[in-house]
């Protein structure tokens, strides 16, 4: 089953533990990142009060009528609200499908580096909701924790490939990154899911991790690995769920893969379940080249990429077309 192909790792012990635990925690990443791409990972000091907080405050925006959260309304890539029918994630592997059924707000990275090139298209400021006040210290509290976090995970991923420790995150001095509050309603926001809809479509993400703080539902996550298909993903209310993206499996040239997952649609045994995650996408400094580690790390070597160019054509590959209907 997919469970036991996604280890807990206690980042805790990762820390404080001794040359062979590390080792050991070192070897059981790497095994899963070449199986399924995914992990769980305890000991990861994130206050277990603030996701909660965050969810409440959210909902107070998501649960307002359409008309009030269109002044936030943002393309795939911007900083506010993704309305009913704006992704389809599914179009990034090339397969057509409704659109996803899901609100999002969308947070990025702010903090301008100076180049205004750079800036203009990867370090806009963010919008904040009106109608929700209370979600601005709460989503800026747990930003910094995030962004801690996930330099620390990259270390912990250099060290599985027997690299430098900063191998990766000398790449991450003024990096980008997205964070998305995902609502996933019930049918009586989104009505019945047509053919091959679901709340979000296969799909791989794009970047290096990311970071997941998910409610456990019918109509939840799964993950797909070779050996068992698409299973639901293991649930540990004291674990985030950490998969690796695009960027990430391309750098170790597919040694790592990936994590394709889905998002069931909301099911027809509890059509009204209403689900919130918490969805930190970390990347790299805008325009690093990424090229892939050679044998015996590595097993394909692809052509060296921008790393922003290819998040460019990603984000742009999810978008649905101005004017297409929801349900179309």
């Amino acid at each position: 089953m997919a469970g036991s192909q996604v280890p807990v790792i206690d980042l805790g012990r990762w820390r404080s533990g001794g040359p062979q635990e590390r080792a050991r925690t070192a070897a059981r990443v790497d095994e899963a990142l070449q199986v399924a791409g995914f992990l769980l990972v305890t000991g990861h000091g994130v206050d277990p009060s603030l996701p909660e907080r965050i969810r409440e405050a959210a909902r107070t925006f998501f649960r307002l009528p359409a008309a009030l959260k269109e002044p936030y309304t943002v393309t795939v890539g911007g900083r506010g609200w993704l309305g009913p029918g704006a992704e389809a994630n599914s179009y990034a592997e090339g397969t057509a499908s409704p659109p996803d059924l899901k609100e999002s707000w969308s947070f990025a990275a702010d903090e301008p580096t100076g180049d205004p090139a750079v800036d203009i298209e990867w370090f806009r400021p963010n919008t904040w909701p009106e109608e929700a006040p209370e979600l601005r210290p709460l989503v800026t509290d747990y930003l910094t924790g995030m962004r801690a976090l996930c330099d620390e995970l990259l270390e912990l991923l250099a060290t599985a490939l027997g690299l430098a420790e900063d191998r990766f995150t000398r790449h991450t001095g003024h990096p980008t990154w997205g964070f998305n509050l995902n609502w996933y309603p019930g049918t009586e926001t989104v009505g019945a899911p047509l053919p091959g809809q679901f709340r979000i479509g296969a799909h791989t993400d794009f970047g290096t991790v990311t970071v997941l703080d998910r409610q456990p539902g019918s109509g939840g996550l799964q993950i797909h690995t070779d050996a068992d298909g698409w299973q639901d993903a293991p649930y540990d209310p004291a674990a985030l769920t950490v998969n690796i993206g695009d960027l990430m499996a391309r750098w170790t040239g597919d040694r790592w893969r990936a994590g394709r997952h889905r998002v069931l649609p909301p099911p027809a045994d509890a059509p009204a379940e209403e689900l919130i995650s918490l969805v930190y996408f970390y990347e790299c400094d805008a325009h690093t080249r990424v090229e892939s580690l050679p044998a015996p790390i590595g097993r394909v070597l692809h052509d060296p990429v921008d790393s922003h160019t290819y998040l460019r054509e990603k984000l742009r590959a999810i978008t649905v077309p101005t004017g297409t209907s929801p349900t179309d």
